[in-house]
């Protein structure tokens, strides 16, 4: 069972053209009906477009996609519901705001089948899913760091933190994610051949599969990396944790989605 959502996060250094990168990703939405979203995001604000529909359903998102849409920073995804039911408050990209201001915007297609430090978030999160909870977690963790450190942290020290996150969270669960902080575009992946990247023109555009004809390459997987105007910043603790479906999983991915 390899069905889940599929991503789309862009991060360039200029404007990139992405209609027909759009285009095609919505296109995959046969096999990931559930809902679609788009995020802009410049600086510390995130537009947010997003509907519980298919997306080729969608009329506004058909007419959406004839506009330009030229951006240097974008995410996008479309939802196959394992964990969370088909509505608006269900759907990706999730954006908050940390105590000191910065907004964070996420996007995953993954699955969370055990991590004890995101239980709590299942009676405060607005939704269902496990997706919404790993930003809650993040939010607090990094409030608590700038907290103790009385002032906001470096791109480093924040990076740090996500790459800790991500190796305590990634060992047995599907961790495929992207997740913007108004400067750093993270991207994981610990799901083998579920994420891929173009470079092209001072810029990246990872996805889950290929966009276009040109020469996209694997994501390195089972380690962070994030990057800033297109280029590659950081790379994290190489963790090991590989996701590999078992039989056990994915009998309780059928239930959760029969429940739905």
């Amino acid at each position: 069972m390899r069905e889940m959502c599929e991503i789309l996060g862009v991060s360039s250094k200029e404007n990139i053209f992405l209609n027909e990168y759009l285009k095609e990703f919505y296109s995959h939405s046969d096999a990931h009906p559930h809902g679609w979203g788009l995020g802009i995001l410049h600086g510390n604000d995130a537009a947010i477009e997003k509907e519980p529909v298919k997306a080729d359903k969608s009329t506004y998102l058909k007419e959406r996609l004839k506009q330009r849409i030229s951006e240097k920073t974008l995410f996008a995804h479309i939802r196959y519901a394992t964990i969370g039911h088909v509505e608006y408050k269900n759907c990706h990209p999730y954006s908050m705001v940390d105590n000191n201001g910065r907004r964070w915007t996420l996007i995953h297609n993954g699955t969370i089948f055990e991590a004890k430090p995101l239980e709590k978030y299942v009676y405060v999160q607005d939704g269902d899913t496990d997706s919404e909870r790993i930003l809650l977690y993040i939010i607090d963790v990094i409030n608590e760091e700038e907290g103790r450190a009385n002032r906001r942290l470096s791109a480093k020290e924040r990076f740090n933190i996500i790459d800790k996150i991500i190796v305590d969270i990634s060992k047995d669960n599907k961790l495929n994610l992207m997740l913007y902080d108004n400067e750093l575009m993270y991207v994981h992946t610990n799901f083998a051949g579920s994420l891929h990247y173009l470079k092209k023109d001072g810029s990246v555009i990872v996805a889950t599969s290929p966009v276009s004809d040109e020469e996209w390459e694997k994501v390195p997987f089972t380690q962070l990396l994030a990057y800033k105007d297109g280029e590659l910043l950081y790379v994290g603790t190489n963790h090991g944790n590989e996701y590999i479906e078992n039989e056990e999983n994915v009998k309780m991915l059928y239930q959760i989605f029969a429940e739905l």
